[in-house]
């Protein structure tokens, strides 16, 4: 039961979580058509990284894996009252740190754009990154709000909370950033405000919703409750872990600069394409897994806890592979219906499709960290993941650097994609070895069977896919006349549509059992939803 439990509820996640998926995908449909590849948006998207690594140090990452296992064992031994009380102490000693840091980081930038011999791409990223600074401060409390409501399984919030930037991104892009005069450098920076902005709205969102479970607001700064010593001490190598895998991915940014003015911008669109199906399952279901795990560790149900992972490795693998496969095969085409308007030529689309390539295969091994590493934090070891992230990004980093001085300049960045996929396969495994060393066996056998049946019916998938979108596209435009980018949007997502209907028809036919496990994770939401009384 409680393994369809933790399904469903990453459906009910994964709905929410698809919902700002979609509209981070118009989100980036249009600031494509604005910005394209230019200088202009790959200083923002460097600029950005800055926020993004605070954000893993105090947000969703470190801080929040740290702290619901604290808070659900405060819950469970001491009760609500006590609970409350650490989330207060916890959430006054964190605001402080983050306006420090907000303040220090603006004073820095602001002495740094005075320098005399600053050079033009800097220029161009540090404005940036001091209007978004902020959002640090604002994202991070967003998140330990949201690391609360999921200890109460108060999913829905917490999983809406993320597509209010993009609707406020949406909205910047459709009504402010047009009315801006100066040219790319002066729209860009009207969108760093915006996000600014997000970060007050994603938190603001969250305020009645903690109020209904519980929380009053409050100020307590008492450092030495040791229940908070314990979620720093937690969060201690967490947040070292993922400060440099943050670190190394700002500095990958960096190095894709250093390649080209268009670098940053194609992986950057690459990435959002491949976190749209990743967040449909793999996210949902890492920020389910952790207080359901965090709740069986607590009572040392170390059985539960293995089958759970078993479950939800079979399930997102069945998810993931024909997803990877499918973006593999169908790159350029969706990329080019997508994206390709305005700004955004077909030199933009040829950039961007080659990352999304090389980044495709990441979506089998991306999910694996999203799995093991809650177990690891629901035992509360943090050390472990972070010895082992600390040689991926090692590895990662030096690919990366291999990829930016050999390959041949428009194919580095491709290089660079595909070396992440590398370095988080090497984390998956090595997580999955430690973590049966302290667990016991999860069912690898059933696991790697589940995903020699998802590869062989992602194959079918993709050919029919490819050929569909082939023939259809071009009978669309050549025999119907119709307009190229009608053509497209027809033929790409009835390609999509067709080949998910191979492989959904042949893990029926062949009685795939991840396919039942969807299922019934699907009937019980039913239930529960017709057993709940109406209004």
């Amino acid at each position: 039961m409680e393994n369809r439990n933790v399904i469903r509820f990453a459906f009910t996640v994964g709905g929410f979580t698809m919902l700002s998926r979609f509209l981070g995908m118009v989100r980036d449909v249009l600031t494509a058509g604005v910005f394209g590849t230019s200088l202009a948006m790959s200083s923002f998207v460097v600029a950005f990284r800055i926020p993004n690594l605070f954000r893993a140090l105090f947000g969703e990452g470190a801080l929040s894996s740290a702290f619901v296992p604290v808070f659900m064992a405060s819950r469970r031994e001491e009760g609500e009252d006590e609970a409350w009380r650490l989330a207060r102490r916890v959430s006054t000693l964190v605001g402080a740190v983050l306006l420090g840091i907000v303040a220090a980081g603006i004073a820095a930038m602001s002495v740094a754009l005075l320098w005399p011999e600053l050079n033009a791409k800097a220029a161009a990223v540090l404005p940036l990154a001091r209007i978004m600074l902020p959002y640090v401060f604002f994202i991070c409390m967003a998140a330990l709000a949201m690391a609360v409501l999921n200890s109460y399984r108060k999913f829905s919030v917490s999983a809406f909370t993320p597509a209010l930037l993009n609707i406020t991104w949406i909205l910047s892009i459709l009504l402010l950033v047009p009315v801006v005069r100066g040219g790319p450098a002066r729209q860009i920076q009207a969108l760093a405000w915006t996000v600014f902005a997000a970060g007050a709205v994603q938190l603001a969102y969250q305020i009645p919703s903690l109020l209904r479970v519980g929380w009053r607001p409050g100020v307590d700064a008492d450092w030495r409750d040791p229940r908070v010593r314990k979620v720093f001490l937690l969060m201690g190598p967490s947040a070292l872990g993922l400060a440099v895998n943050q670190v190394n991915v700002m500095v990958n940014s960096m190095l894709a600069l250093w390649v080209g003015a268009w670098a940053p911008s194609a992986l950057f669109y690459a990435e959002r394409l491949i976190y749209f199906p990743q967040g449909i399952l793999a996210t949902s279901l890492g920020t389910v897994l952790l207080p359901v795990l965090s709740d069986f560790a607590a009572q040392k149900k170390h059985r539960e806890m293995r089958e759970a992972i078993h479950h939800g490795l079979r399930t997102l693998l069945f998810v993931m592979t024909p997803a990877a496969v499918g973006l593999f095969a169908l790159a350029s085409p969706i990329v080019r219906m997508l994206l390709e308007h305005g700004s955004f030529g077909p030199e933009s689309t040829m950039l961007t499709a080659r990352a999304l390539s090389f980044y495709a295969p990441g979506l089998m091994v991306f999910c694996l960290a999203k799995v093991f590493v809650p177990a690891f934090y629901a035992l509360q070891d943090t050390r472990t993941p972070v010895k082992i992230g600390l040689c991926g990004v090692m590895l990662n980093f030096t690919l990366n650097v291999a990829c930016a001085v050999t390959l041949p300049l428009y194919w580095r960045h491709a290089g660079m994609a595909f070396s992440t996929v590398i370095a988080e396969g090497f984390n998956g495994l090595a997580l999955a070895y430690f973590l049966r060393r302290e667990l016991g066996p999860f069912g690898l056998r059933g696991i790697l069977q589940g995903l020699g049946r998802a590869l062989g019916a992602s194959a079918a998938m993709a050919a029919v896919a490819v050929a569909t979108e082939y023939f259809l596209t071009d009978w669309l435009y050549l025999g119907l006349h119709l307009p190229r980018k009608a053509s497209q949007i027809i033929g790409v997502p009835a390609a999509i549509a067709l080949g998910g209907a191979v492989y959904f028809g042949l893990a029926r036919a062949f009685r795939f059992p991840e396919l039942g496990f969807v299922i019934e994770a699907l009937r019980a939401k039913r239930q529960k939803k017709a057993a709940e009384p109406g209004p």
